[in-house]
């Protein structure tokens, strides 16, 4: 439907396809996948699909197919292939009906390149927060930098301005960061994109914002995706003030905003008085 809606000439297949029950395509090995498949589909029909050839690791549950789809696009990839779409975010933690066991076991097949968190309110059909997979399925194939044992976070949710009152944009410059700080971290060859440099630069972690992680180090956190497991806070800027001097000052501040604000109070009970009224004496 977005192909055709924006014009775009594609082999579909000879008739409307049901990409679970009914691929049109089923010995396609592709160098490239990019979908945004629906969130949390509870009616796919996977009670009918229990033992098929692309559950390569492990059978996703019949009420929900986001890992059926995790694992249909893996499915398809040829042996240097990546893929990128979008899930909701439960799909980055959850571990009911098995979903933390298939996602342990791609994550420990190495599959797992970026994950991308979104802020919320980009979709004109939802407003909850999503994010970003993108899956490899040769790290170390030599067309970028051996990243094998590694997987890259990046945490956008704080980015994005709101065009109206229920839908967010992301601007340029901040698509331009989030695939330059990808393209970085896998070693791109300089290379176009709208006008920018694509990979150039040394990647290197920013607190908050981005962080590369082994593998040993997602197991550790019970081979959770969410980027904001690994980031960590953002960096607070040193005002290069000595903890003694800075800690003195903001006694004091503290001292007078106390002063003043007993002086008010005696202001109000006096102002009270006046009127006939009192106020019993504060015990603390």
């Amino acid at each position: 439907m977005n192909l055709a809606l924006r014009g775009i000439d594609c082999n579909l297949g000879p008739n409307h396809g049901n990409s679970f029950h009914g691929d049109l395509h089923p010995d396609l090995k592709a160098e490239t996948v990019l979908a945004n498949p629906p969130f949390n589909d509870s009616d796919w029909g996977g009670d009918r699909l229990r033992e098929d050839v692309r559950w390569r690791y492990g059978a996703p549950p019949v009420g929900n197919a986001n890992y059926a789809w995790v694992q249909h696009f893996i499915h398809h990839l040829a042996p240097n292939g990546t893929a990128g779409f979008v899930l909701a975010n439960g799909s980055m933690s959850s571990n009911q009906s098995g979903e933390g066991e298939i996602r342990k076991a791609i994550i420990e097949a190495d599959l797992v390149d970026c994950m991308v968190a979104l802020p919320g309110q980009l979709f004109y059909s939802t407003q909850i927060p999503a994010c970003l997979w993108f899956i490899a399925r040769n790290k170390g194939n030599g067309k970028f930098r051996d990243r094998r044992g590694e997987t890259l976070f990046i945490v956008a949710r704080k980015l994005g301005q709101l065009i109206d009152r229920v839908h967010r944009e992301l601007t340029e410059e901040e698509v331009v960061r989030i695939a330059g700080t990808y393209h970085s971290w896998r070693g791109d060859t300089p290379s176009p994109l709208r006008g920018e440099g694509r990979g150039e630069g040394k990647y290197e972690d920013v607190p908050g914002f981005c962080k590369s992680a082994k593998t040993e180090e997602i197991a550790e956190h019970g081979y959770v995706l969410t980027p904001g497991r690994y980031v960590g806070a953002e960096a607070v800027e040193d005002d290069d003030e000595p903890f003694e001097e800075k800690m003195a000052r903001l006694t004091k501040d503290l001292n007078d905003q106390f002063a003043e604000g007993a002086r008010l109070e005696a202001v109000i009970r006096e102002n009270l008085a006046s009127l006939g009224f009192g106020l019993e004496e504060s015990s603390c």
